[in-house]
């Protein structure tokens, strides 16, 4: 019977391998889908984590997600902060979202109490020297000066929002921010002097995190005003808090899962009726329906099986391309993903040949015989 698929397989090589790129469409849709958001999401989980701070503060019903919420709060909070009892720095920063040339978020930083939360480790340059300076981690200065088509080095100019800015420093990334640059300058660009996003605390001890948190709402004018704990902040970048996120991936899934089903029906189907008098003479032979029935699903399954792993091999050429193409791109591939993604094509697929396989298998061998 293993001869017989495999003489089946190849006596339509081009319906095959169409077959098997269909399946394999299938694994990278599915696999590049969540490779995307998920590595998204775990990246600004990690840089939000490396700022270093124990408390995050914010106005009330403004965003958790980095960029959106404009810069609402004053700056003048700051010395409010630093007066109570186990604060020991209070960091105003701004964060905004940029759709130019790419989407990304731009952050204005406080050079001074923003390295006091947890030090920059620079690989080369240092802090600000000018209002026009910018602070860059080592995963954008990977990606290609398009004047010099290498990675940018310090001294090399950028442009942020619509402004040249001048690289003082490449940091290791995880403080934040891929750019980052002073805030009284984010702050003249985006038409917010004298604002903040978020302003960041760090405790003395963070076992006395819940009693600053108490003492801010005890405060008059910020009763209402959002503090978190980082732990607390970073608990929230999930899937599920992503509007959206769930949804889209669902819907790239079941669409892959749908082209997979489909072309693996018509291929089989179509297999089935070519070989009709073959069927028959194996009914006649005294094979039995589950036999027919396994056959198909065997031929069906060395398709899925080799549709998969070329889909997966493809996947990790997809992740090169966009690291060259976009340094700064997460592509996180996982192992359960992978899984995932591999045993949902295998199984569409399968499904796609139940029908066929059970038509085949009803087939009278007489009738089938008689086929021309």
């Amino acid at each position: 019977m293993n001869k017989l698929v495999l003489a089946n397989l190849l006596h339509r090589p081009l319906r095959s391998i169409i077959s098997i790129f269909a399946v394999a469409i299938e694994v990278i849709m599915i696999l590049s889908i969540v490779a995307i958001f998920m590595g998204q999401l775990n990246s600004e989980k990690e840089r939000t984590n490396g700022i270093g701070a124990d408390l995050i503060v914010s106005p009330p019903n403004a965003s958790f997600m980095n960029g959106v919420s404009g810069a609402p709060m004053s700056v003048k909070l700051v010395p409010v902060f630093l007066k109570m009892p186990h604060v020991t720095v209070a960091s105003p920063a701004i964060t905004n979202l940029n759709m130019g040339s790419s989407l990304e978020v731009l952050w204005g930083i406080d050079y001074a109490s923003y390295a006091a939360l947890k030090p920059f480790v620079f690989l080369s340059g240092g802090p600000f020297q000018h209002p026009y300076d910018v602070i860059v981690d080592d995963v954008f200065a990977q990606t290609r000066n398009p004047a010099t088509g290498k990675p940018y080095i310090v001294g090399q100019t950028i442009n942020i929002l619509n402004h040249t800015f001048r690289i003082c420093g490449i940091v290791e990334s995880g403080k934040g921010g891929r750019k980052l640059i002073p805030i009284d300058t984010m702050a003249q660009l985006v038409g917010s002097e004298g604002k903040a996003t978020v302003i960041y605390l760090k405790t003395d001890n963070p076992a006395n995190d819940q009693l600053v948190i108490q003492e801010i709402h005890d405060t008059k004018g910020l009763e209402n005003y959002k503090v978190q704990t980082m732990a607390d902040l970073i608990a929230l970048y999930t899937p599920a808090r992503f509007p959206g996120f769930n949804i889209a991936m669902n819907v790239i899934i079941f669409i892959a899962v749908i082209v997979g089903f489909l072309v693996i029906f018509q291929s089989m189907y179509t297999a089935v009726l070519e070989r009709t008098r073959e069927i028959g003479i194996l009914k006649s032979l005294g094979a039995s329906k589950p036999t027919i029935v396994g056959v198909v699903l065997r031929e069906t399954g060395v398709l899925a099986v080799v549709g998969v792993l070329l889909g997966i091999a493809s996947t990790y050429g997809v992740r090169e391309l966009l690291h060259v193409k976009f340094a700064t791109f997460s592509f996180e591939l996982t192992a359960a993903w992978i899984g995932w993604g591999a045993l949902i094509a295998f199984l569409g697929a399968l499904c796609g040949a139940l029908y066929p396989a059970w038509m085949a298998a009803r087939k009278d061998p007489i009738d089938a015989l008689a086929y021309e």
